[in-house]
Protein backbone atom coordinates (compact mmCIF):
# COMPACT_ATOMS: atom_id res chain seq x y z
CA UNK A 1 0.00 0.00 0.00
CA UNK A 2 1.36 3.53 -0.76
CA UNK A 3 1.57 6.08 1.75
CA UNK A 4 -2.05 7.61 0.36
CA UNK A 5 -3.71 4.15 0.48
CA UNK A 6 -2.71 3.95 4.09
CA UNK A 7 -3.48 7.03 4.91
CA UNK A 8 -7.35 6.91 3.96
CA UNK A 9 -7.26 3.59 5.02
CA UNK A 10 -6.67 5.17 9.14
CA UNK A 11 -9.39 7.91 7.95
CA UNK A 12 -11.52 4.86 7.32
CA UNK A 13 -11.35 3.02 10.14
CA UNK A 14 -11.33 5.74 12.89
CA UNK A 15 -14.82 6.54 11.65
CA UNK A 16 -16.12 3.02 10.95
CA UNK A 17 -14.98 2.04 14.40
CA UNK A 18 -16.54 5.25 15.74
CA UNK A 19 -19.87 4.78 14.21
CA UNK A 20 -20.35 2.02 14.67
CA UNK A 21 -19.46 2.24 19.02
CA UNK A 22 -22.15 5.35 18.49
CA UNK A 23 -24.67 3.65 17.06
CA UNK A 24 -24.54 0.49 19.30
CA UNK A 25 -24.43 2.53 22.26
CA UNK A 26 -27.38 4.30 21.64
CA UNK A 27 -29.21 1.72 20.38
CA UNK A 28 -28.81 -0.53 23.23
CA UNK A 29 -29.31 2.09 25.36
CA UNK A 30 -32.70 2.45 24.48
CA UNK A 31 -33.61 -0.69 23.96
CA UNK A 32 -32.64 -2.10 27.45
CA UNK A 33 -34.12 0.51 29.59
CA UNK A 34 -37.33 -0.07 27.21
CA UNK A 35 -36.80 -3.87 28.15
CA UNK A 36 -36.44 -3.16 31.91
CA UNK A 37 -39.36 -0.67 31.77
CA UNK A 38 -41.59 -4.13 30.72
CA UNK A 39 -39.84 -6.57 32.53
CA UNK A 40 -39.17 -4.80 35.58
CA UNK A 41 -38.49 -8.15 37.14
CA UNK A 42 -36.00 -8.94 34.53
CA UNK A 43 -32.14 -9.81 36.65
CA UNK A 44 -29.02 -7.79 35.36
CA UNK A 45 -27.62 -11.29 34.76
CA UNK A 46 -30.70 -12.54 32.04
CA UNK A 47 -30.21 -9.08 30.29
CA UNK A 48 -26.25 -9.50 29.63
CA UNK A 49 -26.76 -12.56 28.69
CA UNK A 50 -29.66 -11.67 26.41
CA UNK A 51 -27.58 -8.84 24.54
CA UNK A 52 -24.35 -10.84 24.53
CA UNK A 53 -26.36 -13.51 22.20
CA UNK A 54 -28.13 -10.16 20.48
CA UNK A 55 -25.03 -7.88 20.08
CA UNK A 56 -23.88 -9.93 16.84
CA UNK A 57 -27.13 -9.38 14.63
CA UNK A 58 -26.92 -5.38 16.00
CA UNK A 59 -23.10 -5.53 15.17
CA UNK A 60 -24.24 -7.27 11.42
CA UNK A 61 -27.48 -4.43 10.68
CA UNK A 62 -24.84 -1.47 12.08
CA UNK A 63 -22.30 -2.18 9.44
CA UNK A 64 -23.72 -1.10 6.16
CA UNK A 65 -24.44 2.52 8.31
CA UNK A 66 -21.16 2.66 9.94
CA UNK A 67 -19.28 1.55 6.03
CA UNK A 68 -21.32 4.92 5.02
CA UNK A 69 -20.03 7.11 7.73
CA UNK A 70 -16.73 5.65 6.90
CA UNK A 71 -16.50 6.42 3.29
CA UNK A 72 -18.37 9.70 3.88
CA UNK A 73 -16.67 11.34 6.66
CA UNK A 74 -13.23 10.44 5.11
CA UNK A 75 -13.46 11.71 1.82
CA UNK A 76 -15.25 15.01 3.69
CA UNK A 77 -12.46 15.39 5.88
CA UNK A 78 -9.58 15.10 2.97
CA UNK A 79 -12.15 18.02 1.05
CA UNK A 80 -12.12 19.92 3.42
CA UNK A 81 -8.40 19.78 4.30
CA UNK A 82 -8.24 20.67 -0.19
CA UNK A 83 -6.39 17.28 0.12
CA UNK A 84 -8.60 16.08 -2.79
CA UNK A 85 -7.26 19.63 -4.91
CA UNK A 86 -3.92 18.10 -4.60
CA UNK A 87 -4.86 14.17 -5.56
CA UNK A 88 -6.94 15.60 -9.07
CA UNK A 89 -4.64 17.98 -9.65
CA UNK A 90 -1.72 15.20 -9.43
CA UNK A 91 -3.70 13.16 -12.12
CA UNK A 92 -5.91 10.81 -9.43
CA UNK A 93 -9.16 10.14 -10.17
CA UNK A 94 -11.85 10.28 -7.58
CA UNK A 95 -12.38 5.92 -8.11
CA UNK A 96 -8.76 5.79 -7.71
CA UNK A 97 -8.86 7.89 -4.57
CA UNK A 98 -11.94 6.13 -3.14
CA UNK A 99 -10.36 2.26 -4.25
CA UNK A 100 -9.08 1.98 -1.10
CA UNK A 101 -12.60 2.53 0.88
CA UNK A 102 -14.18 0.14 -1.32
CA UNK A 103 -11.71 -2.50 -0.75
CA UNK A 104 -12.06 -2.23 2.96
CA UNK A 105 -15.91 -2.09 2.48
CA UNK A 106 -16.13 -4.97 1.05
CA UNK A 107 -13.62 -6.83 2.59
CA UNK A 108 -16.18 -5.81 5.76
CA UNK A 109 -19.21 -7.24 3.92
CA UNK A 110 -17.81 -10.39 3.22
CA UNK A 111 -17.04 -10.70 6.70
CA UNK A 112 -20.65 -9.36 7.58
CA UNK A 113 -21.88 -12.10 5.90
CA UNK A 114 -19.72 -14.82 7.45
CA UNK A 115 -20.82 -14.04 10.97
CA UNK A 116 -24.08 -13.25 9.87
CA UNK A 117 -24.91 -17.41 8.10
CA UNK A 118 -22.46 -19.14 10.54
CA UNK A 119 -22.31 -17.34 14.30
CA UNK A 120 -25.80 -15.50 14.42
CA UNK A 121 -28.54 -17.89 13.46
CA UNK A 122 -27.02 -19.92 16.52
CA UNK A 123 -26.89 -17.10 19.18
CA UNK A 124 -30.37 -16.36 18.06
CA UNK A 125 -31.84 -19.55 18.83
CA UNK A 126 -30.14 -18.90 22.13
CA UNK A 127 -31.14 -15.23 22.41
CA UNK A 128 -34.92 -16.44 21.99
CA UNK A 129 -34.31 -18.82 24.15
CA UNK A 130 -33.72 -16.46 26.94
CA UNK A 131 -36.39 -13.78 25.81
CA UNK A 132 -39.35 -16.28 26.16
CA UNK A 133 -37.87 -18.47 29.11
CA UNK A 134 -36.22 -16.13 31.05
CA UNK A 135 -37.53 -12.37 30.64
CA UNK A 136 -41.25 -13.40 29.35
CA UNK A 137 -41.96 -16.68 30.95
CA UNK A 138 -43.68 -17.96 27.92
CA UNK A 139 -41.77 -21.20 27.14
CA UNK A 140 -44.60 -22.14 24.87
CA UNK A 141 -43.45 -19.61 22.58
CA UNK A 142 -40.15 -20.81 21.82
CA UNK A 143 -39.65 -23.19 19.39
CA UNK A 144 -35.95 -24.37 18.10
CA UNK A 145 -36.80 -24.39 14.11
CA UNK A 146 -34.72 -27.38 12.50
CA UNK A 147 -34.46 -28.44 8.93
CA UNK A 148 -37.03 -31.25 9.10
CA UNK A 149 -39.16 -30.92 12.06
CA UNK A 150 -41.03 -28.40 14.61
CA UNK A 151 -40.73 -29.17 18.39
CA UNK A 152 -43.60 -27.28 20.67
CA UNK A 153 -45.11 -27.33 23.90
CA UNK A 154 -48.21 -26.20 25.41
CA UNK A 155 -49.44 -26.25 28.99
CA UNK A 156 -49.57 -30.42 29.06
CA UNK A 157 -49.26 -31.39 25.41
CA UNK A 158 -46.68 -31.64 23.47
CA UNK A 159 -46.16 -31.88 19.21
CA UNK A 160 -44.24 -31.97 16.73
CA UNK A 161 -45.13 -30.54 13.16
CA UNK A 162 -43.04 -31.86 9.75
CA UNK A 163 -43.43 -28.38 7.56
CA UNK A 164 -44.78 -25.50 8.77
CA UNK A 165 -46.04 -22.38 6.44
CA UNK A 166 -44.63 -18.98 6.91
CA UNK A 167 -48.03 -17.60 8.28
CA UNK A 168 -48.28 -20.15 10.51
CA UNK A 169 -51.40 -21.42 9.36
CA UNK A 170 -50.98 -25.02 7.42
CA UNK A 171 -48.99 -27.71 8.97
CA UNK A 172 -48.17 -31.12 7.53
CA UNK A 173 -46.79 -34.22 9.56
CA UNK A 174 -48.75 -33.68 13.20
CA UNK A 175 -47.65 -35.40 16.06
CA UNK A 176 -49.46 -34.16 19.39
CA UNK A 177 -48.97 -36.43 22.97
CA UNK A 178 -51.69 -35.43 25.69
CA UNK A 179 -50.22 -35.94 29.34
CA UNK A 180 -52.09 -35.85 32.53
CA UNK A 181 -50.78 -33.81 35.85
CA UNK A 182 -48.31 -36.48 36.10
CA UNK A 183 -47.03 -36.09 33.06
CA UNK A 184 -48.05 -39.83 32.11
CA UNK A 185 -49.07 -40.17 28.60
CA UNK A 186 -52.90 -40.33 28.02
CA UNK A 187 -53.36 -39.94 24.21
CA UNK A 188 -51.32 -39.60 21.16
CA UNK A 189 -52.93 -38.12 17.73
CA UNK A 190 -51.29 -37.56 14.40
CA UNK A 191 -52.91 -35.96 10.90
CA UNK A 192 -51.17 -35.99 7.76
CA UNK A 193 -52.17 -32.56 7.17
CA UNK A 194 -53.30 -29.59 9.61
CA UNK A 195 -55.19 -25.95 9.10
CA UNK A 196 -55.03 -24.21 11.56
CA UNK A 197 -57.85 -21.96 11.84
CA UNK A 198 -58.12 -18.34 13.86
CA UNK A 199 -57.78 -18.72 17.50
CA UNK A 200 -56.89 -22.04 19.13
CA UNK A 201 -59.07 -24.52 16.61
CA UNK A 202 -57.31 -27.10 14.28
CA UNK A 203 -58.35 -29.12 11.80
CA UNK A 204 -56.40 -32.43 11.24
CA UNK A 205 -57.34 -34.58 7.93
CA UNK A 206 -56.48 -37.98 7.64
CA UNK A 207 -55.12 -39.45 11.05
CA UNK A 208 -55.22 -41.21 13.94
CA UNK A 209 -55.83 -41.30 17.87
CA UNK A 210 -54.28 -43.53 20.36
CA UNK A 211 -55.66 -43.99 23.94
CA UNK A 212 -53.40 -44.94 26.54
CA UNK A 213 -55.27 -46.50 29.67
CA UNK A 214 -54.26 -48.02 32.64
CA UNK A 215 -57.40 -50.23 32.58
CA UNK A 216 -56.19 -51.72 29.25
CA UNK A 217 -52.91 -53.64 28.76
CA UNK A 218 -52.88 -52.37 24.58
CA UNK A 219 -53.47 -49.08 23.45
CA UNK A 220 -57.02 -48.08 21.33
CA UNK A 221 -55.99 -46.56 17.76
CA UNK A 222 -58.73 -44.77 15.86
CA UNK A 223 -58.73 -43.37 12.49
CA UNK A 224 -60.37 -40.64 11.21
CA UNK A 225 -60.68 -38.50 8.10
CA UNK A 226 -61.28 -34.89 9.46
CA UNK A 227 -61.70 -33.80 13.28
CA UNK A 228 -61.42 -30.65 14.85
CA UNK A 229 -59.41 -29.89 18.09
CA UNK A 230 -59.68 -27.46 20.51
CA UNK A 231 -56.01 -26.19 21.59
CA UNK A 232 -54.86 -24.10 24.44
CA UNK A 233 -54.66 -20.26 23.68
CA UNK A 234 -50.28 -20.38 23.94
CA UNK A 235 -50.79 -22.88 21.04
CA UNK A 236 -52.95 -20.26 19.07
CA UNK A 237 -49.66 -18.24 18.91
CA UNK A 238 -47.72 -20.93 16.71
CA UNK A 239 -47.96 -18.74 13.87
CA UNK A 240 -44.34 -17.07 15.84
CA UNK A 241 -43.12 -20.21 15.16
CA UNK A 242 -43.54 -19.70 11.08
CA UNK A 243 -40.92 -17.36 10.24
CA UNK A 244 -37.81 -19.93 10.88
CA UNK A 245 -34.64 -17.74 8.45
CA UNK A 246 -33.53 -15.88 11.07
CA UNK A 247 -31.91 -18.99 12.68
CA UNK A 248 -30.73 -20.66 10.07
CA UNK A 249 -27.94 -21.20 8.12
CA UNK A 250 -27.31 -20.61 4.25
CA UNK A 251 -27.13 -24.17 3.98
CA UNK A 252 -29.68 -24.98 6.05
CA UNK A 253 -32.65 -22.54 4.70
CA UNK A 254 -31.80 -23.72 1.40
CA UNK A 255 -33.03 -27.41 3.18
CA UNK A 256 -35.83 -26.26 4.78
CA UNK A 257 -37.32 -24.44 1.33
CA UNK A 258 -36.82 -28.02 0.01
CA UNK A 259 -38.65 -29.59 1.83
CA UNK A 260 -41.57 -27.68 2.42
CA UNK A 261 -41.67 -27.52 -1.49
CA UNK A 262 -41.64 -31.29 -1.25
CA UNK A 263 -44.53 -30.80 0.90
CA UNK A 264 -46.54 -28.56 -1.03
CA UNK A 265 -46.37 -25.65 0.85
CA UNK A 266 -45.63 -22.04 -0.12
CA UNK A 267 -41.73 -21.06 -0.12
CA UNK A 268 -41.56 -17.89 -1.64
CA UNK A 269 -41.07 -15.63 1.77
CA UNK A 270 -38.17 -18.18 2.87
CA UNK A 271 -36.57 -17.92 -0.59
CA UNK A 272 -36.73 -14.08 -0.34
CA UNK A 273 -34.89 -14.16 3.05
CA UNK A 274 -32.48 -17.15 1.38
CA UNK A 275 -31.77 -14.57 -1.10
CA UNK A 276 -31.64 -11.56 1.56
CA UNK A 277 -29.32 -12.97 3.58
CA UNK A 278 -26.56 -12.60 1.18
CA UNK A 279 -28.37 -9.14 -0.69
CA UNK A 280 -28.49 -7.36 2.76
CA UNK A 281 -24.60 -7.92 3.55
CA UNK A 282 -23.64 -5.99 0.60
CA UNK A 283 -25.54 -3.17 1.42
CA UNK A 284 -22.63 -1.09 2.72
CA UNK A 285 -21.08 -1.53 -0.52
CA UNK A 286 -23.54 0.23 -2.41
CA UNK A 287 -24.56 2.46 -0.14
CA UNK A 288 -20.87 3.92 0.19
CA UNK A 289 -20.35 3.87 -3.56
CA UNK A 290 -23.63 6.12 -3.52
CA UNK A 291 -22.10 8.38 -0.81
CA UNK A 292 -19.15 8.79 -2.49
CA UNK A 293 -20.36 11.96 -5.26
CA UNK A 294 -21.89 13.19 -1.91
CA UNK A 295 -18.60 13.25 0.11
CA UNK A 296 -16.85 15.76 -2.18
CA UNK A 297 -19.82 18.16 -2.93
CA UNK A 298 -19.10 20.84 -0.46
CA UNK A 299 -15.85 21.91 1.21
CA UNK A 300 -16.54 24.64 3.64
CA UNK A 301 -17.92 25.37 6.76
CA UNK A 302 -20.85 23.02 7.85
CA UNK A 303 -19.89 20.79 4.94
CA UNK A 304 -19.61 17.65 7.06
CA UNK A 305 -22.17 17.90 8.94
CA UNK A 306 -24.14 18.50 5.96
CA UNK A 307 -22.97 15.30 4.50
CA UNK A 308 -23.56 13.75 7.83
CA UNK A 309 -27.68 14.32 7.51
CA UNK A 310 -26.54 12.98 3.75
CA UNK A 311 -25.76 9.74 5.02
CA UNK A 312 -28.66 9.70 7.70
CA UNK A 313 -30.97 10.97 4.20
CA UNK A 314 -29.36 8.34 2.48
CA UNK A 315 -29.91 5.29 4.55
CA UNK A 316 -33.70 5.95 5.30
CA UNK A 317 -33.56 6.21 1.30
CA UNK A 318 -31.87 2.61 0.74
CA UNK A 319 -33.68 1.04 3.57
CA UNK A 320 -37.31 2.37 2.26
CA UNK A 321 -36.75 1.36 -1.21
CA UNK A 322 -35.28 -2.00 0.55
CA UNK A 323 -38.25 -3.01 2.68
CA UNK A 324 -40.67 -1.98 -0.45
CA UNK A 325 -38.41 -4.47 -2.31
CA UNK A 326 -39.27 -6.80 -0.02
CA UNK A 327 -42.14 -6.73 0.85
CA UNK A 328 -43.03 -7.15 -2.81
CA UNK A 329 -40.88 -10.51 -2.92
CA UNK A 330 -43.16 -11.64 -0.01
CA UNK A 331 -46.26 -10.84 -1.90
CA UNK A 332 -45.33 -12.58 -5.20
CA UNK A 333 -44.86 -9.38 -7.17
CA UNK A 334 -40.88 -9.77 -7.74
CA UNK A 335 -39.18 -13.17 -8.41
CA UNK A 336 -37.68 -13.79 -4.80
CA UNK A 337 -33.72 -13.26 -6.31
CA UNK A 338 -35.00 -9.58 -7.83
CA UNK A 339 -36.26 -8.63 -4.50
CA UNK A 340 -33.16 -9.05 -2.64
CA UNK A 341 -30.79 -7.42 -5.26
CA UNK A 342 -32.68 -4.83 -7.27
CA UNK A 343 -32.34 -2.55 -4.21
CA UNK A 344 -28.33 -2.86 -4.11
CA UNK A 345 -28.41 -2.99 -8.49
CA UNK A 346 -30.53 0.66 -8.11
CA UNK A 347 -28.14 2.21 -5.76
CA UNK A 348 -25.30 1.04 -7.22
CA UNK A 349 -25.93 1.66 -10.38
CA UNK A 350 -27.09 5.23 -9.52
CA UNK A 351 -23.76 5.88 -7.23
CA UNK A 352 -21.17 5.16 -10.21
CA UNK A 353 -23.54 7.30 -12.87
CA UNK A 354 -22.99 10.29 -10.09
CA UNK A 355 -19.17 9.46 -9.55
CA UNK A 356 -19.07 9.57 -13.11
CA UNK A 357 -20.94 13.05 -13.11
CA UNK A 358 -18.17 14.56 -11.13
CA UNK A 359 -15.73 13.48 -13.52
CA UNK A 360 -16.91 15.77 -15.93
Amino acid sequence: MSHFDRYISKLFWTYFFAGMVIFLTIFLTVDALSMMVSYRDISTDVLLRFYFNYLPELIIKMIPVACLLGTILSLSIMNKNNELIALFSSGMSLIRIAAPLMTWVLFVCIVSYLIGDRLVPALTKQKNYIFYNEIKKTPGLFSVVKTNRIWYRSKNAIFNIKTLNVQGTKAQGLTLYFFDDSWDLLQMMTASEVDILVGSKWVLKDGSVTIFSGDSSFPLTSNFDTKSIQMSEEAADLQQSGQTSDMLTQKELAKFIEKNKEAGLETIRYEVDYHSKIGFSFAGLVMSILGIPFSVARSRSGGIMLNVGVCIGLVFGYWILYSSSITLGNHGHLPPFAAAWLPNIFVGALGFYLIKLKRL
